[in-house]
């Protein structure tokens, strides 16, 4: 397999099985706990993950992950919903998660002091993300955030 991180090699498989059954890849995590490591798949789908929905992704993408071997030290595999306080990293996450609540923390404070910012993701467009704090809304360049995720349960649409 081509050089790349453990997470790289782990979503160049699962991205086809996740389309193949209908769902798209949330996210990946390679960390460790203790002394295990974990490999973790976060699913997704517009009317939400089942149980049903993370067997049948592990059942698909166990013997691939084994046939593959590319994690040298043993590791426990885990799939879920990214659940509904999910952390937004992607575009694409931050795309899909317009019409939600959303707490957003930029990197350096603007003007006013302020740091977190909470409201409703109103626009993601051309890497800036417009935040309706009721107030006002603000716009934050995506490479101005150092951490955001969704607050509550789904508005409309997914």
């Amino acid at each position: 397999m081509a050089k790349g991180t453990t997470v790289q090699k782990a979503a160049a498989i699962a991205e086809p099985i996740a389309e193949r059954l209908g769902l798209s890849l949330w996210d990946i995590r390679y960390e460790k706990e203790g002394a295990s490591m974990f490999l973790r798949f976060f699913i997704d789908k517009k009317e939400g993950i089942t149980f049903d929905d993370c067997e049948a992704f592990s059942r698909a993408i166990d013997p691939i992950l084994d046939e593959e071997d590319f994690i040298e030290e043993s590791y426990y595999l885990e799939v879920s919903s990214p659940g509904i306080d999910r952390a937004l990293k992607r575009e694409v996450h931050f795309e899909k998660s317009v019409g939600f609540n959303i707490s957003a923390e930029t990197i350096r404070p603007d003007e006013e002091g302020r740091r977190s910012f909470v409201g409703v993701l109103t626009e993601f467009k051309d890497k800036v993300l417009s935040i309706d704090i009721g107030s006002e809304i603000i716009k934050l360049e995506l490479s101005k955030i150092s951490k955001a995720k969704r607050i509550d349960e789904i508005k409309e649409g997914f």
